[in-house]
């Protein structure tokens, strides 16, 4: 287990002093009911405080990069960067999943892969850095994770599904099916960054970036859809 702890430190850049904080933000709830296990504690208690703190440092994010948007801009963006969908997200971009402590059920029924698992993890990570470092720790760690789509929130448009939005707009107007290629993907294990082109029939109308495909394929869908759009005349 100790050299499992190093290996997650060195992905999440921070050393821990107490790293019982760190193995119960690892812990499922079914791991020790299943283990019979008192001592420790799950991440249930982490992540409540986690969930807090990430609110606050993702509306210092936006308070201080968008000056110009008005509140209700600002917890919209928040509240999308916040979802469970870009937590699990970030925590497969990290490659956290097999860092988990889960009891039998979980593991067979695929828990490593469970988006509300993922999401629960990283705001207990991010409770547990607070706690072990203060803000500045979680600071740290929250703006590496999250600084490119604040700075490029038409990667997540606002809550908007831009492979599903361009879906509906090909296939009323008579397009063909679009296809997402990868086209590059360069980077360290921990820190990946997929290029994805977007093919409407033969021809290349977005391309997108992001540190998961999933991420990459809804940028491109985004830039897709405003193109042709613009071309079209609709909005």
């Amino acid at each position: 287990m100790t050299t499992n702890i190093q290996q997650l430190e060195q992905l999440l850049e921070y050393t821990f002093h107490d790293r019982t904080l760190l193995v119960q933000a690892l812990t499922h709830p079914s791991y020790l009911h299943e283990a019979s296990k008192n001592g420790g504690g799950d991440y249930q208690r982490l992540e409540f405080l986690g969930d807090a703190v990430l609110g606050l440092l993702l509306a210092e994010m936006l308070y201080n990069r968008y000056p110009d948007w008005d509140e209700g801009a600002l917890s919209q963006l928040r509240s999308r960067l916040a979802g469970q969908d870009i937590l699990a997200d970030r925590a497969r971009m990290l490659g956290i999943g097999c860092y988990f402590l889960l009891g039998r059920g979980e593991e067979q029924t695929a828990g490593r892969e469970k988006d509300s698992i993922l999401a629960d993890v990283m705001e207990s990570l991010i409770a547990a850095l607070y706690q072990d470092g203060g803000l500045q720790a979680a600071r740290t760690f929250v703006v590496r994770l999250f600084e490119q789509l604040v700075g490029a929130p038409e990667m997540l448009v606002l809550g908007r599904d831009s492979k599903s939005e361009l879906q509906e707009f090909l296939s009323s107007n008579g397009y063909p099916v679009p296809e997402y290629r990868l086209v590059e993907e360069s980077g360290p294990p921990h820190d990946r960054i997929f290029v994805f082109q977007l093919m409407v029939g033969d021809n290349v109308v977005g391309v997108g970036q992001g540190k998961s495909k999933k991420i990459a394929q809804q940028a491109a869908a985004a830039k897709a859809l405003d193109k042709l759009q613009s071309v079209t005349g609709q909005s």
